[in-house]
C-alpha cells in the first residue's frame, strides 16, 4: 500500500499510535494536532488521504477540515474518525467518503485506508484521461 495521508487528531497517543501503524504499511503520514494545523498543512502540500478525528477545537472542528480538504485538494478521500458517532451522523453530508468509529481495530482501519486510496487513484486517473482528450482536440493544436 502506499499514499500520502494527513492524520489528523489532539490527542497524542491516538495520532502516534496510528502513524506508526500506518507507516508500518509503507504509507507516508504527516501529522496535525488540530483543525487549524490541518488546514495550514493542506494549504501548502498535497496529500491523497486525509483522515481527521471530528471532536478537536470544538466538537464538530473535524468538518471544517473535510470542508477544508475539499476545496484545497480536491482529489484526497477523506475519512472521519470519531468516538462520537451521533456528532458524525451527517458526515456524508459534510462531504466525508467514510466515518471510522474509535477505538478502530487495525485490520478495519487498513482496509479503509486501502479502499479509500484506491478510489482516489481511480479519479486521479478519469482527471488525466480527460484533460488528455481535451488538450487533443483543442482547435487551436490544428494550427
Amino acid at each position: 500500500m502506499t499514499g500520502r495521508i494527513l492524520l489528523v487528531d489532539d490527542e497524542p497517543a491516538i495520532l502516534l499510535t496510528l502513524k506508526a501503524i500506518l507507516e508500518m504499511n509503507g504509507l507516508e503520514v504527516v501529522t496535525a494536532a488540530s483543525a487549524g494545523e490541518a488546514k495550514s498543512r493542506l494549504g501548502a502540500e498535497t496529500y491523497d488521504l486525509v483522515v481527521t478525528d471530528l471532536n478537536m477545537e470544538h466538537e464538530r472542528a473535524g468538518f471544517d477540515v473535510v470542508r477544508f480538504a475539499r476545496q484545497s485538494c480536491r482529489t484526497a478521500a477523506v475519512a472521519i474518525l470519531t468516538a462520537c458517532p451521533d456528532l458524525g451522523k451527517d458526515w456524508k453530508e459534510q462531504g466525508a467518503d467514510r466515518l471510522l468509529i474509535k477505538p478502530t481495530n487495525t485490520p478495519e482501519l487498513l482496509e479503509c485506508v486501502a479502499a479509500l486510496l484506491g478510489r482516489q487513484k481511480i479519479t486521479i486517473g478519469r482527471e488525466k484521461k480527460t484533460s488528455i482528450v481535451v488538450k487533443a482536440v483543442s482547435p487551436t493544436s490544428s494550427r
